[in-house]
This record gives structure tokens, C-alpha cells and sequence, in this order.
């Protein structure tokens, strides 16, 4: 139990140090209300959203819902006014889906710019959209270093070693930033979490697509959603992954402060749904399935107005370990990973 206690800390530490990250879910509003910067939104004006990378369905989405004649209750006063359309540069699910987004977004009202340092100079707060992982941190450098409050959506990056990088930068430059698959926020999904529903969460069985993309460990590219449903019930905490890999499937196990057991099934043949079971002090109960876009983008909005990110920065990184434990496991046969390696082994990755 106590080589438990002590590799859980190594885990909490290295994931909130290890790049000079000492943060928490809070403070980056509380810091800034102490140095008196100004709050989103802004008094009489209109709050101006920006985009970056153009290559995944949440863009024109997450506009539509924006830029509508009517807005809908917790997004008014937002609008995304401009976007630079750069996502990925090789993988061509992405890359083809541009110019036709492109399209769609200018007929939302949508400005389209010529670079992320010409988009900066007329948003007040950025969502980056980018389908590919690997460039985030390099196109979240400039918007941290500009104080421009920045949403970065699934995945952080496509790497550890990358989100540590971001969320130091956030630290640096004291400007928040948080990353969330949209499968997190599903109706029913906080009273699970916080024990309201079936009291506090023992394990969990989590499923969703889980298509692999060569230029990104495997499960960041898209099983990440499940992975994100796991840890928004089971929270952090996470010591241990071993991974069952198959051509059409993969079976992660992970195991969590107090013995507690939390799978994820990734699908790559038959049915491709989302989902789940959650087991708690006082009963079982279905994780929600997919409830669209609008609750995630309701949650962009309130953290652009407060700066108070809804995941910390510490489920972030332990998510992206558990993810990269997992390629490990499966490099290893099924052999055992501790998400403690993982950090230890990101630590020494200079960016």
C-alpha cells in the first residue's frame, strides 16, 4: 500500500512539475483577478472567438451554433469572427476536408486569415481545432505568449511530452488553457462522476471507436474519447496499464488508487458506438452515450468568460500517460506500464 501511496505522488508531482506545472483547476482565475486583468467578456462589446486548423467537423459545428441569428442561453455575446484554416500537413483525412470547411465557414461570416499571428490581432479568445495532435503545441506557443485564453481540442497534443510543454507555457505566460473530447460533458455524466447518482465510483467499463492513425500513438487518435469517458468517472489516480491489442480490437486495463479497476474497449470492427458501465457503493448505473456538440461548447464559453478551466490540468497529462502506457503495454506484449515510466520518460524529452 505504501509503494502505492508513494508511486500515486510520483504521478501527481511529475504531472504538475515535471515542466515547472504547479496548477490547479482554479488558479489560473484567481491569479489573474490579482493582477487586475481585464475580464472576458468584455462590458458593451462583443466577445470575438477565433479558430485555428479548419479540418474537423467542431468547426463549422461549434460555429453554426455561434454565429446563428439567434443565440442560444450561455453563448451569448461570443461570435467566431476569424480563422486560420493550416490543420495537418500529411495525413489526408484532414488535409482534404480544408477548402470545403474553408467554404462553409465563410458563409457562416467566418474571416479567414493568412497566419496564427494575424488571427491573434482580432480575436480576444482562440479555439484551437486542429485534427492533428503533433503541431498543437507549436500553434498554442503564440496564443499562450499573446494572453489569449485558448481551448485546444481533442487531442492536446500527440504526445506526453508535447502537453506538458503546453500546459508549462500556460503557466509561463499565466494564461489557462484546457483540452476535452466533447464525450466528457454527455447529460448524466458530472452526477455519475461526483456520486450523486450511485455514490462513489468503484470501477468502470468504458467502449468507443478506436480508429488508428500511423503518425500518432494509437489510442490518441481517436480512442481518446473513451479513455476521456473513463477518467471523467473514474477520475485520476491511475498507477498501472496493460493492454490487449487486436486487429479490430484493443482492451486497455488500467488500475486506480484503492485497487479500483477502469477498462477501456476500443472497436475497430462491428458496431462503433460510445458508452459504458459505471460501478459505484450503491449501485451500477450506463455511462450517458454522446449528447452532440453543444455541451462541450457550452463549457468552452463559460471558461473564455471566468478562466477557470473545467478539467485540470493534472487529469489532461494523466490521460495523455495512460494513453502512451497503453502503447507501451502493447510494445511489450501486454506486460504491465506504470504511468509513473511514462512521465519519468517525457521528463527527459527537451521541447
Amino acid at each position: 500500500m505504501k509503494q502505492f501511496k508513494d508511486r500515486r505522488n510520483f504521478i501527481k508531482t511529475a504531472a504538475l512539475a515535471g515542466f515547472g506545472v504547479g496548477i490547479s483547476a482554479g488558479s489560473f482565475a484567481s491569479s489573474t483577478e490579482a493582477k487586475k486583468k481585464p475580464a472576458l467578456p468584455y462590458t458593451g462589446e462583443q466577445v470575438r472567438v477565433g479558430m485555428i486548423g479548419l479540418d474537423t467537423s467542431h468547426c463549422l459545428a461549434f460555429t453554426g451554433m455561434l454565429n446563428g441569428e439567434t443565440a442560444k442561453e450561455g453563448l451569448e455575446g461570443y461570435r467566431l469572427v476569424a480563422a486560420y484554416p493550416q490543420g495537418s500537413k500529411d495525413i489526408e483525412s484532414s488535409t482534404k476536408r480544408v477548402p470545403e470547411i474553408t467554404e462553409g465557414m465563410k458563409k457562416l461570416g467566418v474571416e479567414i486569415v493568412s497566419s496564427i499571428e494575424e488571427l491573434l490581432t482580432k480575436v480576444d479568445v482562440v479555439m484551437l481545432e486542429t485534427n492533428d495532435g503533433r503541431p498543437h503545441l507549436e500553434q498554442a506557443l503564440p496564443v499562450l505568449k499573446a494572453r489569449k485564453r485558448l481551448f485546444i481540442d481533442k487531442p492536446i497534443a500527440a504526445s506526453l511530452a508535447d502537453a506538458m510543454a503546453i500546459f508549462a507555457a500556460a503557466e509561463k505566460y499565466d494564461t489557462p488553457v484546457f483540452s476535452s473530447s466533447s464525450l466528457r460533458f454527455a447529460a448524466g455524466m458530472k452526477e455519475i462522476a461526483e456520486g450523486a447518482k450511485i455514490g462513489k465510483i468503484v470501477g468502470a467499463d468504458c467502449y468507443s471507436p478506436c480508429e488508428i492513425e500511423k503518425t500518432h500513438p494509437d489510442l490518441f487518435w481517436y480512442g481518446i474519447h473513451g479513455v476521456e469517458q473513463l477518467f471523467t468517472v473514474m477520475g485520476t489516480g491511475c498507477s498501472e496499464v496493460v493492454r490487449v491489442h487486436t486487429e479490430g480490437t484493443d482492451m486497455v486495463v488500467g488500475t486506480w488508487e484503492g485497487k479500483r479497476i477502469g477498462t477501456f474497449r476500443g472497436t475497430r470492427e462491428g458496431s462503433h458506438d460510445y458508452g459504458g458501465t459505471a460501478f459505484g457503493e450503491k449501485g451500477t448505473t450506463p455511462i450517458p452515450p454522446y449528447s452532440g456538440y453543444e455541451p462541450l461548447l457550452l463549457e468552452i464559453i463559460k471558461f473564455f468568460k471566468t478562466g477557470k478551466v473545467p478539467v485540470s490540468p493534472q487529469e489532461t497529462l494523466e490521460i495523455c500517460a495512460f494513453m502512451e502506457a497503453a502503447d507501451e503495454s502493447k510494445k511489450k506484449g501486454g506486460a504491465p506500464v506504470s504511468l509513473e515510466a511514462m512521465f519519468k520518460r517525457a521528463k527527459k524529452i527537451k521541447r
